[in-house]
């Protein structure tokens, strides 16, 4: 009698332990299908990789990014500052023309440069901003050297307009160059060789320029 009410026992218990079993499976079956969490689970994994490569082709960021973009905006500012004075100032077409294209070419690149700060939590810098550092930036103009270029005209103008901007491009090429060197985001480096490449072919020009005077 013990021995049979001992079967009985044990059979219960693995029927009860079955039954256990196939409940759990049912609720993470349902769990797997029907949870939206469960689909975004499963979904991470790939969305991270896209992310990922997304991040990969262009770069993280660095600290010589930051510094890039820090650096040339009030550098392209100035530039477009001394663009402005032309139309009103210069003798020469040639020189008109291409003070236009310096502001056409610059203006769209500060506000390139400005969303990638804000993009990284940067602050961009404010609008004639200057401190020791932006002096220290290669061919920016002194207050004294901007206020020569605006109580110039004609020819006078053109010769210093000409000269001063040189020396800003070769500031700007040198700033492009660490960047390319040093940046570790790839619009960033895109943009300082088209800047290498323009205003190098600008300071050809602007030396032709000087050579006719």
């Amino acid at each position: 009698m013990t021995r049979k009410r001992s079967l009985v026992r044990r059979g219960a218990a693995v029927a009860a332990a079955g039954a256990a079993a196939l409940v759990l499976a049912a609720c993470g079956g349902d769990g797997d299908g029907d949870s939206p969490a469960g689909h975004g689970d499963h979904n991470a994994p790939a969305s991270a990789s896209a992310s990922a490569s997304a991040s990969a082709s262009q770069g993280q960021h660095n600290a010589a990014d930051v510094a890039f973009a820090e650096g040339m905006i009030p550098h392209h500012r100035q530039a477009v500052g001394m663009a402005d004075l032309a139309p009103d100032r210069a003798r020469s077409a040639e020189v008109k023309k291409l003070a236009a294209d310096i502001k056409k070419a610059q203006g769209p690149e500060i506000k390139t440069l400005s969303g990638w700060l804000t993009s990284w939590g940067e602050e961009v810098p404010a609008e004639g901003a200057m401190d020791h550092s932006t002096h220290d930036m290669g061919g920016m103009m002194t207050a004294e050297d901007m206020t020569e270029l605006e109580d110039a005209s004609g020819k006078a103008f053109d010769t210093a307009f000409l000269e001063m901007m040189i020396k800003h491009h070769e500031g700007a090429v040198e700033m492009a160059k660490t960047e390319q060197a040093d940046g570790g985001y790839g619009p960033a480096k895109k943009m300082a060789g088209e800047i290498i490449t323009s205003q190098s072919a600008e300071i050809e020009q602007m030396t032709r320029l000087l050579g006719q005077d």
